[in-house]
């Protein structure tokens, strides 16, 4: 049999390691994998593409980036605005159908997150069999309980704050760090505790500027003259309003940015303390894989082939009570695993000191 595989949508580090773990399940069965090269964009004819073997891929799970590329541009975007669909063109589709006849590819092993899977059910609905893989540096996707990549962000954001804390305390400064997350908060909230952050604003808890205010004040007042904020890309104004860098114009989700400045202007006139802000951005992204997400990767993209050799087609690889296991695609996008502002690791973190920007030090 041979079986193909693409990733698509935004990198990050552990997708070798899920290349990695197709190719060696696979070849144990005696089959051939085709990588698609640039995501979607490899099925178009006369297709984009290059034999993996073994050979191919020893030693790439340290790698962080992916050796087959990818993108979230070009005919295959599914996701447009601020969490819109828009159907594949169905000649688009026709087009990818006929690359993957004419390389007899038997089932196609989709990596991505909400919005490559969106694609890949759509490819499913036309009849092309379809496994699903979820990559998602956010770790907002509600059927899975970690993907892949999450962790090795959350490394950046606390490298970030430990560096960050040492040049804040030398001048008595206020720095606010800004980090990903469009719709979900876990990179801040995760990233943020483990780095000692004493103020984290997410995108699931509205915050009110002179809350963060008198958070910095209170800490003035006991004598702790530095404060590290870390914000979410996705948390709003006050005025409920998205920063974005970019408008894209409905060719894809609109590019944010931007909030880690309007919240330091704002501490520095409410405060008066001298504050800088920093977008950590890509370096999110980049770099070697940690372990769990070296380890998670290959055991995804194992389960990924086993699925194929189940015949189990238009599910998708998730990760439940240390267990991967799958469930259905269509059942996984679109449905968001976004912080609870009543969980328990908020709770927590109240009870620490940490100020979310929602109320009072204290309350």
């Amino acid at each position: 049999m041979r079986i193909g595989i693409l990733n698509s949508g935004g990198d990050c580090p552990g997708l070798n390691a899920v290349i990695h773990g197709v190719v060696g399940a696979a070849h144990t069965l005696g089959w051939e994998v085709v990588g698609f090269r640039d995501g979607f964009e490899g099925l178009l004819p006369p297709g984009d593409y290059m034999m993996l073997d073994p050979s191919r891929t020893v030693g790439i799970m340290k790698l962080g980036g992916t050796i087959l590329g990818t993108t979230n541009k070009g005919h295959f975007v599914a996701k447009v605005g601020e969490g819109n669909v828009a159907e594949v063109p169905r000649e688009i589709v026709e087009k990818a159908k006929a690359t993957l006849r004419h390389l007899e590819i038997g089932a196609l092993i989709v990596v991505g997150g909400d919005g490559s899977l969106t694609t890949a059910q759509q490819l499913f609905e036309m009849d092309v069999p379809v496994i699903g893989v979820p990559k998602t540096i956010d770790n907002d996707i509600q059927a899975t309980a970690m993907t892949f990549g999450f962790d090795s962000a959350c490394h950046s954001v606390v490298d970030a704050l430990d560096r960050l804390h040492t040049t804040a305390e030398s001048h008595k400064r206020v720095i606010v760090l800004e980090v990903m997350g469009r719709h979900a908060g876990w990179i801040a909230l995760y990233g943020g505790m483990s780095g000692g952050a004493d103020v984290i604003l997410l995108p699931e808890i509205p915050f009110q500027m002179e809350h963060v205010a008198d958070a910095i004040r209170q800490r003035d007042a006991r004598g702790l003259h530095s404060t590290l904020v870390v914000v979410a890309e996705g948390a709003r104004m006050e005025t409920g309003e998205l920063l974005k860098k970019e408008n894209v114009g409905g060719k894809g989700e609109d590019r944010l940015g931007g909030i880690g400045d309007y919240v330091a202007k704002k501490i520095e006139a409410m405060t008066g303390k001298e504050t800088r802000a920093c977008t950590l951005g890509h370096l999110q992204r980049g770099g070697a894989p940690t372990a769990l997400d070296r380890i998670l990767g290959v055991r995804f993209g194992a389960k990924a082939v086993h699925l194929i050799e189940e015949g189990k087609f238009g599910r998708m690889v998730s990760y439940q009570h240390y267990q991967v296991g799958d469930v259905s695609i269509q059942e996984a996008v679109n449905q968001l695993r976004l912080v609870q502002p009543d969980s328990e690791i908020i709770r927590a973190g109240r009870s620490i000191g940490i100020c979310f920007g929602d109320c009072r030090v204290g309350r």
